[in-house]
């Protein structure tokens, strides 16, 4: 299912933009599908920065999207892979709420991003590898122009006592070295412990 929510993206972007620019890490990530070659989804950031810089031969010098499209593309890339970060036991649970009220959030910070960018909007794109098991990392913002992250979305497992299981969604910025926590908002889970990410 998930392969025929990427092929409908491509096409959806393609026309979107008048075919003036193809997200090639989804056509990337298919054809690593089709081939047998999809690493496992522990990779650290250097190894997708790597993968990114391959994809970097396949992109244009110069790619032109107005500020509105790339936003909707970087949103529907964040959109997936939170809910691939989630897995389907997570998901059933907190999508509703992600939707509602955490996601317009990270669309603001988005929006922000590609404001302050110094490079053309479609240059930015969304790492394909959240971190399994109890990792944090949803997804990267990354400006492959400059061959660099941005901002790096991230979740985390809260245990409060008394009150249960909190997820806390928050980002880091390359503008402080990625130090700094930004609060995005909370998911309350349960008292019990919820279960690993992407199961």
């Amino acid at each position: 299912m998930k392969i025929w929510w990427r092929k409908i993206a491509v096409v959806l972007i393609t026309i979107l933009t008048l075919g003036m620019y193809s997200p090639t890490t989804l056509l990337e990530v298919d054809a690593q599908k089709e081939n047998g070659n999809v690493s496992s989804s522990s990779n650290s950031d250097q190894e997708t920065i790597a993968r990114t810089i391959e994809i970097q031969d396949a992109i244009p010098t110069t790619i032109e999207e107005d500020l509105d499209t790339a936003l909707n593309r970087l949103m529907s890339q964040a959109q997936e892979q939170s809910m691939i970060k989630f897995g389907t036991k997570i998901a059933t649970k907190v999508e509703d709420e992600f939707n509602q009220e955490i996601l317009p959030k990270i669309e603001k910070v988005l929006h922000t991003l590609l404001e302050e960018t110094e490079t053309a909007y479609g240059f930015l794109s969304v790492t394909e590898d959240p971190a399994a098991g109890y990792g944090e990392r949803i997804f990267n913002v990354y400006d492959e122009k400059t061959k660099q992250h941005i901002a790096k979305f991230h979740v985390r497992r809260d245990n409060r006592p008394l009150e249960g299981h909190y997820f806390n969604f928050h980002y880091h910025l390359n503008t402080d070295q990625f130090k700094v926590h930004h609060d995005i908002g909370d998911i309350y889970w349960d008292k019990n412990t919820p279960p690993k990410w992407m199961i």
